[in-house]
């Protein structure tokens, strides 16, 4: 082989890329595809209504407590404070496979059929398993491209959004048309990509640049135009699929082509890293004099390179007498806040409001569509196909969310929060198409739906990890969505499900509806959507509060932190830079040799 010629078919070189900070968004990205199970419940929701008698309001409870497990991820946000990134996945490994397996053996009669409090723990214990998934792969990746988080954040997400597509097409081609396997899928699947990438994912030694220019985003795009292609692979397939009736055959065929879309993002990893080693080549060549910086502050916020933190989370230091001291008087946005100084701001609150309210909201009809369809006399295929359209749109609004609110935050200093009402806004036109009902509105409904629920998102956890930093970001971002549960209690569980109950009870003489006896026409879901429509509005207005008070912080660089300022690089004596504008900094608090430190993983 000849000089500087690098071979990417050696064991030092697989290690290498296995050990990337692209690998880790790499396998990030296979944990959140796997994630989004909760979307699904739609699918086997009908299943659960026939073959265990519940009416709508105990179908909505059960929605309530999935979606109350795949929300509320304190612990799991609290784990991550002090533990590795492998405990909370294979944490959520086991949770997911405990939790739907007993649901897949109530439904298939293998067990006694539970009582329903016990079903709502079974779904909110193997949903909260989510969170845990979530946590650890957001948050390495977040501290791992703290400069990129917008972008990192939406096309995490974007997966999440793609996972109900994409376990639709898994399990037909597994199981055959089978909603009941379809709960088994969802219990094995996860827990067995969490363990397959469990060693991965973790939080790596942060390389600062020195030149204050744009962060290196390339391969997050090459990351978005494989996730594009895999998003119009199940669009095509969703639309064909409702033409022609596929045998189990071309589901085993479309499926694998699926698969081989999913996995090929690694290959934007081993181009990066040959890339690369190919860089590291030339410069031993001509090795430049390498310094490493003591550090001053770690680089992902008072962590270690994947561990606890070195401060208390809750009251940032200072002791427990000055506890209640510290809560009230917070940093300047953008500083490291503690956990209850963040929980007691106007912020958070403004914040809560939206979740509540628009993630309640947009979670209400997602969980009801398959209802909503029945109610509106749409065939059991189309049914399917708004499930699928609002997975691939709830694809759509996570990752441009993501992608364009970074754009214009960077060109324009466009605030976040200002693009999140933009999005409460948008979500009400699809309320209101479910509310009257209007022929063939529904597919709109679902493209809008799914849109503005995807969207909402990476918006409130790129908001809250800007506005709040990183030190307890894991802790934060679970709090932040904790508060959509509450929404989902009472606008699907006491509001929809009631209204929907009281209406199929009328239809039937009074008879209560359960089973299959179901609500007919425009009237089952008017008067639920109505009202939703009008406290996502309410949300609309009470974001506009959060815009105002982050006004001036986004005018400014936000990232600059993570920046070092030429002429303060300069006189840094004995710093260098891989030749890209990068000056490492260890973080981790070892010494390192000179190859090594050129030899690092440099973003």
């Amino acid at each position: 082989m000849a000089r500087g010629e690098v071979s990417m078919c050696t064991p030092a070189f697989a290690s290498r890329v296995v050990q990337s900070r692209w690998f880790v968004v790499y396998a990030s990205i296979i944990v959140m595809a796997a994630s989004g199970s909760t979307y699904i419940f739609a699918l086997y929701s009908k299943v659960l209504r026939s073959k265990l008698g519940y009416n709508q309001e105990t179908l909505n409870k059960l929605s309530f407590f999935k979606d109350l497990g795949t929300n509320v991820g304190i612990i799991s946000g609290l784990v991550q404070q002090v533990a590795p990134t492998w405990v909370v996945l294979l944490i959520g490994a086991g949770m997911n496979l405990v939790g739907y397996l007993m649901i897949y053996l109530a439904l298939t009669g293998r067990t006694a059929a539970p009582p329903v409090w016990l079903m709502c723990f079974y779904i909110c214990f193997g949903a909260n398993a989510l969170t845990f998934s979530n946590t650890g792969a957001l948050v390495a990746c977040v501290k791992n491209f703290p400069e990129s988080r917008g972008i990192v954040i939406g096309l995490l997400k974007a997966f999440v959004g793609l996972s109900g597509a994409i376990y639709t097409q898994l399990y037909l081609a597994i199981y055959g048309d089978d909603a009941a396997s379809l709960v088994l899928l969802v219990a094995w699947l996860p827990a067995a990509f969490n363990i397959f990438t469990v060693y991965t994912i973790r939080v790596l030694p942060y390389a600062r640049r020195r030149d204050g220019g744009k962060p290196y985003n390339t391969p997050f795009y090459h990351f978005l135009y494989l996730s594009l292609a895999l998003a119009s692979y199940l669009l095509v397939m969703i639309v064909v699929e409702k033409q022609v009736q596929f045998s189990h055959a071309a589901y085993v065929v479309t499926s694998t082509a699926l698969l081989i879309i999913l996995f090929s993002p690694v290959g934007v990893v081993v181009r990066e890293e040959y890339k690369a080693v190919s860089q590291l080549e030339e410069s031993l060549q001509n090795p430049p004099a390498i310094a490493v910086e003591e550090p001053k502050a770690s680089a992902d916020g008072g962590k270690d390179g994947d561990g606890s933190s070195s401060s208390p989370p809750l009251c940032g230091g200072g002791g427990t007498g000055g506890c209640l001291t510290n809560m009230f008087k917070p940093p300047a946005l953008g500083e490291d806040y503690s956990i209850m100084q963040a929980l007691v701001s106007v912020e958070m609150l403004v914040l809560f409001v939206i979740s509540v309210f628009g993630i309640g909201g947009t979670l209400t009809a997602i969980d009801n569509m398959a209802q909503i369809g029945q109610s509106l006399g749409y065939p059991a295929k189309s049914i399917n196909t708004f499930v699928s359209l609002i997975s691939i749109w709830n694809y759509a609004g996570r990752a441009g969310a993501g992608y364009i609110s970074e754009f214009l935050l960077s060109r324009y200093r466009m605030p976040r929060p200002l693009v999140l009402t933009a999005v409460l806004l948008v979500s009400c036109i699809g309320h209101l198409f479910i509310a009257f009902g209007v022929s063939q509105s529904l597919y709109a409904a679902s493209v809008i739906i799914g849109f503005c629920f995807g969207a909402q998102w990476p918006l409130l956890f790129a908001i809250i990890s800007e506005v709040f930093g990183l030190k307890y970001y894991s802790s934060l971002f679970n709090f932040g969505s904790a508060a959509s549960p509450a929404g989902a209690y009472v606008l699907n569980v006491i509001i929809t499900g009631r209204m929907y109950d009281a209406e199929a009870t009328r239809q039937h003489g009074g008879v209560a509806a359960v089973g299959d006896k179901i609500c007919k026409g425009v009237v089952c879901f008017k008067r639920p959507f109505l009202i939703i429509t009008g406290v996502t509005f309410a949300g609309a207005l009470v974001s506009l509060v959060l815009v105002w008070r982050t006004r001036n912080f986004y005018r400014g660089d936000i990232y600059a932190k993570f920046k070092v300022a030429p002429a303060a690089a300069s006189e840094s004596e004995g710093s260098s830079t891989d030749g890209k504008g990068v000056e490492m900094v260890e973080t981790e608090g070892k010494s390192k040799s000179k190859k090594e430190v050129v030899n690092q993983d440099l973003y």
